[in-house]
């Protein structure tokens, strides 16, 4: 009985150490499976690159920024996983006018550089995706769209991309930030829908289109950007839908806002929202840090009042 025991208690404790090596696994490694599932999907049902080309330059810009850049700042290459992610983000997002190839080098470029130089006691602000298609947009209205329709409304694709994106957000711990983004968008809109007359179903069907499933997945619940604590989180989620809502308002009542706000709202809300929010978390923890704990200060003083003159003391002070 007793070996028995013993060989299902060490069973038990293999299949611990098993699941806490796979809870220890970089979140990075089950986003890049999500995003190259999504890319598969995109070309072998839809053919939506628009061309090879497109895919090999954005690959080629992030990932060689991506170590020269890390080569510079820290004397080694960084893992090149963030680079492979923003990469077939931007081969999926980016939709320039014609057969234009620069906005995919020069995007993957703004998003890893982002990284690098937009940031804040060694973090970045941006999403680094997020940075560079609203940079684009901004900077180039005319020239560069972004991803709409384009991935069709083929219900078999979406519900295997949804349910693995749900999944893998679960298990990444950000499932919070992607449902509370998604029920205060349903409800927000709903509201504005109801304000200005329109129907409800039109305003809310976009989330369930191509590029929010890249946003609600890959950008808003970026592990390296998102602040630090769980209702945190779904306040700074809020926070970007009513962003959003907002500007969605805005351009329906004409108000003179850039085209890059009517083009994609949820792009710009998250970034104006997330670096300002993600810049105060990293204050508020920078503060905390720097107050001296009391426990450490007191034995010192007690220590220099006595007298101790000891090398450990010495040391201490």
């Amino acid at each position: 009985m007793s070996n028995a025991t013993h060989v299902t208690a060490a069973e038990r404790n293999a299949f611990v150490r098993s699941w806490e090596r796979r809870s220890k696994l970089d979140p990075r490694y089950l986003i890049a499976f999500l995003i190259t599932l999504v890319l598969l999907a995109a070309q072998l049902r839809y053919h939506m690159f628009g061309g090879y080309e497109r895919l090999v330059l954005a690959l080629a810009a992030c990932m060689a920024t991506e170590a020269v850049l890390s080569w510079f700042d820290r004397g080694k290459i960084a893992n090149l996983l963030s680079a492979y992610i923003s990469g077939i983000s931007l081969t999926l997002l980016i939709k320039p006018q014609g057969g234009t190839l620069w906005p995919f080098v020069l995007g993957g470029f703004l998003a890893i550089a982002s990284k690098y130089v937009l940031k804040y006691r060694d973090n970045h602000l941006w999403n680094p995706t997020n940075f560079a298609v609203s940079a684009l947009l901004i900077a180039a209205p005319e020239r560069i769209s972004v991803l709409s329709h384009q991935f069709g409304n083929d219900v078999a694709t979406n519900l295997v991309i949804w349910i693995f994106g749900l999944v893998i957000a679960a298990r990444v711990g950000v499932l919070h930030i992607t449902l509370t983004y998604v029920v205060s968008f349903l409800l927000l809109n709903s509201v504005r829908a109801a304000a200005l007359g329109q129907a409800v179903l039109p305003e809310i069907a976009p989330i369930t289109g191509p590029m929010y499933q890249l946003f609600i997945f890959f950008m808003i619940t970026d592990p390296r950007t998102v602040v630090r604590g769980r209702r945190r989180q779904i306040v700074v989620a809020v926070l970007i839908a009513l962003m959003e809502t907002l500007i969605r308002f805005g351009s329906d009542k004409g108000w003179p806002l850039p085209t890059a706000f009517s083009v994609a709202p949820a792009f710009l809300a998250l970034a104006l929202v997330g670096p300002a929010a993600k810049w105060l978390d990293l204050r508020r923890i920078g503060r905390q840090t720097a107050v001296p704990a009391p426990s450490r200060a007191a034995p010192a003083k007690l220590r220099e009042a006595e007298g101790d003159s000891s090398p450990i003391a010495r040391g201490a002070r």
